[in-house]
């Protein structure tokens, strides 16, 4: 799963790709080396942190937790991004799992 639990909350690993036609969550993605990722898309531009800022909201709204609770933790300038998500680790799982498909 691209996801690792924590006792406050989980770590989201994220590919991300700018200046999309529109923001949205993609599924699972498996790379070469075998790491699991959740593909997202957002429309914002990778300059200034506007593509992280429109991921932690996209993020944020598919998980039903507020913005604040989410963070880029790992990748900033990256496309392979890890997030931090604040919050009970068993549903936010279960959340991501249901996104996955």
């Amino acid at each position: 799963m691209p996801y690792r639990l924590r006792d406050d909350g989980i770590d989201l690993f994220v590919r991300l790709t700018p200046k999309a036609a529109l923001d949205r969550l993609e599924g699972m993605e498996t790379s070469a080396d075998g790491r699991c990722h959740l593909k997202a898309r957002v429309r914002a531009v990778p300059e200034n942190g506007a593509a992280n800022q429109a991921l932690q909201r996209l993020v944020a709204k598919a998980l039903g937790v507020p913005a604040s609770a989410v963070s880029v933790v790992a990748g900033a300038t990256a496309r392979l991004k890890t997030l931090r998500v604040a919050g009970d680790p068993a549903l936010l799982a279960q959340c991501i799992e249901a996104l996955s498909g």
